[in-house]
């Protein structure tokens, strides 16, 4: 157990120097998909019982590389997470916001004022939150029970609309 949280606290000190990798490698490696259309990925998972998992995040962000890395990518590669990112920097790729009307990533993160990174949102097919949202990297060794908590409860709510 001790050795599991110096292996953990080892990783992010390394990540949070930004020895770990070559930063490309980084960006390229664990990127989550971008959404074209929130309300079209939001309902695919909502039809799985499933939240869509939103990453608000920064290019550089430490702290958003562990959340991608650590726990998003392994979920959705591994548990099939409906989890996607958006960067709050972005302001000119278009997205189609669940209003139906075109957006970018910085507006749509700036009308949910999620600005701070890491933020993960927990939405439902009509951009509904469905549990409280995760800001920051407080304590690492615990985000993961942390994410869990709010997976449970988005899922929970999920399950009582049905």
């Amino acid at each position: 157990m001790a050795r599991t949280a110096w292996r953990r606290r080892e990783f992010f000190g390394a990540l949070v120097a930004g020895t770990l990798l070559p930063a490309t490698a980084r960006a390229r490696d664990s990127a989550l998909p971008v959404p074209a259309s929130l309300s079209a990925t939001a309902e695919a998972a909502t039809r799985l019982g499933e939240p869509l998992v939103l990453l608000v995040t920064l290019p550089g962000c430490p702290y958003c590389e562990l959340v991608r890395r650590s726990y998003l990518l392994p979920a959705r590669q591994d548990a099939g997470l409906h989890a996607w990112q958006l960067d709050v920097s972005n302001r000119t790729t278009a997205l189609l916001g669940f209003d139906g009307k075109p957006t970018t990533a910085a507006r749509q993160t700036a009308a949910w004022k999620a600005s701070f990174t890491p933020t993960v949102l927990f939405l439902g097919a009509q951009g509904q939150e469905l549990a409280e949202r995760l800001v920051g990297v407080a304590v690492p060794d615990f985000y993961g029970a942390y994410l869990e908590d709010r997976l449970a409860a988005a899922r929970k709510v999920l399950a009582e609309r049905r």
